[in-house]
């Protein structure tokens, strides 16, 4: 029955006059185009991620000429067995490059690949024979059957008519080595969709898996590789061309050298550009969810991919954008996974999208390559997501947990959209979720680990970096465990207060820093170590100094704190510093006594000793994380900060200050 339909379909397109077929493609081929959403999109980021400098109606108007093509190149296919020689003979025409590479193979036989790429009429390769001088040569070419024996005949003898021998990838393999060893032809269609059978490689600088077969079978048999290609004069009217790649003859130099030229033809040529098949996602296979944050494939080439380029690194062309939490500290707690995802992925663009606040700090810290900043509350706040869609991001992670942050995502119209989800606590707008196992209990867990495995299911392959920011803390002073292992259920004092806390010797030659202090704490006010306390522990060292801070809002306590002592040995920065300079001058610190506040986080990060006094919350669940000396103190079990004596914070803050023996 098949059978019957393609025979009735071909016959009829290949009588049917040529000006009523090309209007029927283009009007079939712009519906593909306009009706079909998920296919337009698939073409407008491809040609997005392939020439981002180019204007957004150029990359318009390949996509929509692109699709027109594909439905010419279907009717073509329909229609050749039905087309008498005379017919092809007005239809096709050879560039003078494929004459004279048949010539030279006659000249100095020697085993041949006809490479050729997804590009329009593909089928009027079959047809080479007809426009040859005889004899022709022995060529086979490998080819993927149809599922229906009827229809495969039916192409088979299409196919075969001038000469050409189809060789079914299930069972022709030996008969296409066979052909080489007799120094013929063998045609093969290389994809960059290989799958994970594939070997990496780039095109356009995106990773992708690219078939080894051609490479395989020219380092076999010594053979010559071209790329061949149609190139469309006109509505069915083609001029077939073919090109020597240049390769080292390794099977991985050839695999490079075809993405090469085929990168440099779809630049080069407007014309053969909007006939590659964009609308195909050819980058595909390094967007599995369960593996999406590492690289993998049989073979990994992009070593000498990036050789063969001139590069010492991979280009940044995978879009993963990153929705960071809302809360500083948790912002900070994110950066060793951050850093996992830069290296785990070395190929993409990493672009943060978070407060605005926060971006001068967060891009000093090198893990990404752009900042958006979110948009003003409002009503422009979702359309500014809207039109995000116009940047096509590959994939969307979503460290937050509201409905807020999965309706962005969801705007941006990305097909990839992770976030954690809770028992009863659906979260519809992602598209894949890592559903937090019903044994894991965060209250003996960090929100760190629980993250990590967030970021394993969706197959990050690297460990998170717990190394502070500040290179040149001091090597004692980074001697602090995983967060798995170094935050247990806290005691009263959480510390036996280390040597490692004490400064090293050369460090108290020198003329001490001031000791920082965060005594607010803006969203938890039951985390505030009261006002008097902070009083006594400066009372107990006269000789040092004290750099008091926090924002606007703590400015209360903060005033209440530093009231009566003199300026010059405690200082009052509260709502004095943006988040930049609050960095820079925590950094400076030789100690910070806090709260439970982001500012301890940073502080951690940036490699300062702390000791922090945590009241209700949890330091095994939110404690800080980095490799960088810190003392946590809670008061005992079941009372409030309030209830942690100042001579306990007094007894640690001396226990730092006290000089470790030579």
């Amino acid at each position: 029955m098949l059978k019957l339909l393609l025979t009735l379909l071909g016959w009829t397109l290949a009588h049917t006059p040529e000006a009523l077929l090309r209007a029927f493609a283009a009007a079939l081929g712009d519906a593909v185009f306009f009706l079909l959403p998920r296919r337009r999109r698939i073409a407008l980021s491809n040609l997005s991620h392939a020439f981002p400098d180019r204007p957004r109606a150029w990359r318009h108007g390949i996509g929509r000429e692109s699709c027109r093509r594909l439905i010419e190149t279907g009717l073509f296919s329909l229609a050749t067995p039905f087309l008498g020689e005379a017919r092809l003979r007005e239809i096709l025409r050879l560039a003078p490059d494929l004459p004279a590479a048949f010539a030279a193979h006659r000249e100095h036989p020697q085993a041949t690949l006809f490479c050729s790429p997804h590009i329009a009429y593909w089928e009027a390769q079959t047809a080479q024979a007809l426009l040859l001088p005889p004899p022709f040569p022995e060529f086979g070419i490998i080819y993927r059957p149809l599922d229906n024996p009827a229809a495969d005949a039916l192409v088979r003898r299409s196919r075969e008519r001038f000469g050409m021998r189809l060789l079914s990838r299930k069972t022709g393999f030996q008969e296409a080595l066979k052909i080489l060893r007799r120094q013929g032809f063998v045609g093969v269609l290389f994809d960059q969709n290989a799958g994970l059978q594939g070997a990496l490689t780039t095109l356009f600088g995106r990773v992708c898996s690219t078939t080894e077969l051609p490479g395989l079978m020219a380092e076999k048999f010594s053979g010559r590789v071209y790329g061949v290609y149609p190139r469309r004069l006109g509505f069915w009217r083609v001029e077939l061309n073919v090109v020597p790649v240049p390769a080292d003859g390794t099977s991985a130099g050839t695999t490079v050298a075809l993405n090469r030229w085929l990168e440099g033809l779809l630049t080069s040529d407007e014309n053969v550009c909007a006939s590659w098949l964009w609308s195909h996602d050819r980058w595909r296979n390094q967007d599995i969810p369960a593996r999406r944050f590492r690289l993998e494939a049989k073979r990994n080439l992009l070593a000498a991919d990036s050789a063969a380029r001139g590069l010492t690194e991979l280009p940044r062309r995978t879009r993963l954008w990153v929705r960071l939490p809302n809360w500083l500290g948790d912002v900070v707690m994110a950066l060793p996974l951050l850093r996992a995802l830069r290296d785990s992925r070395p190929d993409a663009e990493i672009t943060l999208i978070g407060k605005t606040a926060f971006a001068p700090l967060v891009q000093s810290w090198g893990v990404a390559d752009r900042y958006e900043p979110l948009p003003p509350h409002g009503i422009g706040y979702f359309r500014h997501f809207w039109r995000q869609r116009r940047a096509y991001p590959d994939v969307y992670l979503l460290f937050t947990n509201s409905l807020r942050g999965d309706l962005e995502a969801w705007l941006t119209r990305c097909s990839q959209r992770f976030g954690l989800v809770r028992p009863g606590k659906p979260r519809p707008l992602l598209s894949h979720a890592y559903r937090v196992p019903a044994d894991f209990d965060e209250q003996h867990h960090h929100q760190l680990e629980l993250w990590e495995n967030f970021l394993r299911h969706f197959g990050l392959a690297v460990a998170p970096n717990f190394t502070p920011l500040r290179s040149e803390i001091p090597a004692p002073y980074s001697a602090v465990s995983h967060p798995s292992s170094a935050l247990r259920p806290p005691s009263t004092v959480h510390c036996p207060l280390p040597s490692a806390l004490r400064p090293l010797p050369s460090a108290v030659s020198s003329p001490p820093s001031a000791i920082g202090l965060i005594a607010g704490s803006e969203n938890t006010p039951a985390k505030r170590w009261p006002a008097p306390h902070w009083r006594t522990l400066i009372e107990a060292f006269p000789q040092q100094r004290f750099v008091l801070f926090g924002t606007a809002s703590d400015a209360a306590i903060t005033h209440e704190v530093a009231a009566g002592f003199p300026p010059g040995r405690v200082t009052d920065l509260a709502g004095q510093t943006d988040l930049p300079g609050f960095a820079a001058r925590l950094g400076g610190c030789a100690l910070l006594v806090t709260n439970d506040t982001g500012g301890m986080h940073l502080a951690n990060a940036l490699g300062v000793p702390l000791i922090a006094l945590f009241g209700p919350t949890n330091p095994v669940r939110t404690g800080p994380v980095f490799q960088a000396p810190r003392c946590l103190l809670q008061p005992p079990a079941g009372t409030a900060l309030a209830d942690l004596a100042p001579a306990t914070v007094i007894a640690a803050v001396q226990e730092y200050l006290t000089p470790s023996p030579l």
